[in-house]
This record gives C-alpha cells, structure tokens and sequence, in this order.
C-alpha cells in the first residue's frame, strides 16, 4: 500500500528571524544611499498631501520616510533591524526632519486600524515571508479612501535574477515563496484583493552603476544582506562559483558593454492604490 506524502508547515516566524539576521547582516544602508530616487518617484506617484499621515512600512535606513517628511507629511517609518533604524534616525536629524522611527514587524503592524492616510514601502514589505498577512496588515492600518503604495522588484528584473542566482548556491527555505512576487501584478492584485480599488501598476527601471561586473559583486557581497550572508556561508571553491555567475548576470545586464564601466538596468513595479471604504 502506498503511503500518503506528508510535508511539514514552513515555520514563517523561523524563516523571518533568519531574515531579520540577514538585514541585520552587511550594511543595507550603504545599498539605500544609492537608490532614493526610487522613494522619491513612489512618493510622487501617490500624491501624498503635505499634512497627511504616512507610514513607512520596512523602511531600512529612511529612504521613504525622509522623502514623505521632505513633502511635509506626518511620518512613522517601522523596521525590524535597530541598526538601520538607527542609520535613518542620524540621517533624519542631519536634515531636520522631524521622523518618528519605531522597530517592528511588517506582518504585525503596532498601530491601530484606519490610522494612517497613506501606507508606503519600498523595496521593503516585499521580503515578509508571509505575503498575505502583510498585505492585510497594510491595508488594515489605511484609512478607507486613503492611498497603498508599493515597490517591488519584479521576478524577471536583474534583482530577481540575482536572488534566484544567489539561491542556486544557496538554497532559500523549503516552501517559502520568492520576494519579487510582490512585483507581479496578478499576484500583488490578489493580495490586496477587493479591500482596495483604482490599483495602478507601472514598470519601472533603476540603474546601478558600478566601474565592472567585479566592483558590483564586490559592493553586494560587503554591504547587500542576502549576498552578504549567502557568500559568508560558503566554502572558497562555492564562493568563486557564486562570484562568478553573478558577474555574469550582472554582464548580462549591462547595457554599456563598453568595458569601462556598468550601467545595470534593473527593473520594478510602481503600484498605487486606494483602500476600499
């Protein structure tokens, strides 16, 4: 008689906590200094409104939150790892900007529901291993008629690329579905679901620039929690094998080609939307 399959429950708190590791890991802030226009752009596609409310949900080191405070919003940014929260607070009162920073978890928001006129993240909420419990938990804090809004790299952008890369030599938890879902539009829709309406998503592009491939995978594997973790765990001989694709793929990208230095287009979804009543 054949015996029925089994397969365990992933253990999401477990996976988180590792995840939190990995942030903590490297120096994020370094990679956020290099892309603000990201935030800057997301910010202006959701219109926020000088006065409203905002949150800034896994925010690192306040890319999002110093954008928002610099349009004259009321801004709460939250993340899980202290040492970026304390890099957006030296960052926030070098500019004067008056941030309240608080550390928590993207899927257990410490805030009561409706408090919030605009929910934002970059980047950010899209790595919560559980994706239906953050999306509720970002649409649970927004007030009704108040305004979502997203980046995520996509799956088939260069960071998608570099993740599944990167997971080749290191393999990701066992049932725990990639990050760069949250820039799929049919998957991002059904996580918001009917609880929002009017979503707009844009594809967008970011350009890392580096002097060669080898500078790029150079900075990554200092700074980049993900790489920086993954290279750490391996042997020399598994090192030189990752180093080695990810020069590759970040050739791949390159649309100079010229040899003198990188410009790596890297793809993401902009999505806005408003919260149902």
């Amino acid at each position: 008689m054949t015996q029925p399959i089994t397969t365990s429950p992933v253990d999401l708190e477990a996976v988180k906590r590792k995840q939190q590791a990995t942030w903590a890991s490297g120096d994020y802030s370094a990679v956020g200094a290099l892309i603000p226009i990201i935030s800057d752009d997301l910010c202006d596609a959701a219109d926020l409104r000088a006065g409203s409310r905002v949150l800034d949900v896994a925010g690192g080191s306040g890319n999002t939150a110093l954008a928002a405070a610099r349009l004259f919003c009321d801004v709460v940014s939250l993340d899980y790892v202290p040492s970026l929260l304390e890099r957006a607070r030296e960052r926030a009162a070098a500019e004067r900007l008056p941030v309240r920073f608080v550390e928590g978890d993207a899927e257990a928001l410490p805030f009561e529901d409706e408090s919030f006129d605009a929910v934002v993240s970059v980047l950010g909420v899209m790595f919560a291993p559980d994706h239906e419990r953050a999306a509720a938990e970002l649409v649970r804090v927004c007030r009704p008629g108040g305004t979502i809004a997203l980046a995520s790299w996509t799956p088939e952008g260069f960071i998608g690329g570099l993740l599944r890369t990167v997971g080749k030599h290191v393999p990701p938890p066992a049932g725990v579905r990639p990050p760069t879902l949250w820039g799929d539009e049919e998957h991002l829709s059904k996580l918001l679901g009917p609880r929002v309406e009017d979503l707009h998503t844009e594809h967008r592009t970011f350009t890392f620039r580096y002097r060669s491939p080898e500078h790029f995978v150079d900075f990554f594997e200092a700074y980049y929690g993900p790489t920086h973790r993954a290279f750490a765990s391996l042997d020399d001989r598994g090192r030189a094998a990752m180093r080695e694709d990810i020069v590759e793929l970040a050739r791949s990208y390159d649309r100079l080609g010229d040899g003198t230095a990188v410009a790596i287009t890297a793809e993401y979804l902009q999505a806005v939307a408003t919260r149902a009543p």
